[in-house]
């Protein structure tokens, strides 16, 4: 989950911090933006995680974007393409 700041704008914490916690989700990353001097992204964390994310698409996982379709959505392309080209050791064209 990404988005400005935490006290503002993570407005599902309750239930994703108890889907985490009683197992329903195995893993819960989060990016906010501007809670810190250096912008973090979803897509940094999916390239910061790109072994496990690759190892999910391996298994079939399904990946789910909601946002913003001009920038964000564009960038997280990108990162998923770039974890699945270094992941799956691909060249550009084949991760695509």
């Amino acid at each position: 989950f990404g988005d400005q700041t935490r006290a503002d704008d993570y407005i599902y914490s309750d239930e994703l911090e108890a889907m985490h916690g009683d197992g329903l989700l195995n893993r819960l990353d989060l990016a906010f933006s501007r809670d810190q001097a250096d912008k973090v992204y979803v897509q940094h964390r999916m390239v910061e995680h790109g072994k496990a994310l690759f190892d999910w698409l391996e298994r079939g996982a399904h990946f789910y974007v909601c946002g913003d379709a001009t920038r964000m959505a564009r960038d997280v392309d990108e990162a998923l393409h770039q974890v699945i080209a270094e992941q799956g050791g691909m060249d550009e064209d084949a991760a695509r």
